[in-house]
Parts: structure tokens; sequence; C-alpha cells
């Protein structure tokens, strides 16, 4: 696979609040716009249901 067809995920700055894809992170998981190091990975709101016994 070619880098653009690999799905990139979504990181969010936790001191700006800057949504970033991976494609557009520089070398490093760093920011672009604050250049602030702590990114978390954007997750889809998927209710998981677990069944009690």
């Amino acid at each position: 696979m070619s880098e653009e067809e690999k799905p990139s995920l979504m990181y969010q700055c936790l001191k700006c609040g800057a949504t970033v894809r991976s494609s557009e992170l520089e070398l490093g998981i760093r920011c672009p716009y604050c250049r602030y190091r702590v990114l978390r990975k954007v997750r889809p709101p998927i209710v998981k249901h677990v069944k009690a016994r």
C-alpha cells in the first residue's frame, strides 16, 4: 500500500484542541500548530453492549 491508500488516523492535541490527521504529522508525534507532544486518538462514538451474567 502506498501512503495515500492507508487510512489516516485522527489525533487531537490536548493543549490547543486541534484535530490532526496522521498524514499531516511530521517526524514523530507533535502538534503542527502549538508543537505540543501529547496527542490522543479520536475514536468513533461506538457503544459496546456487554451481557451481564
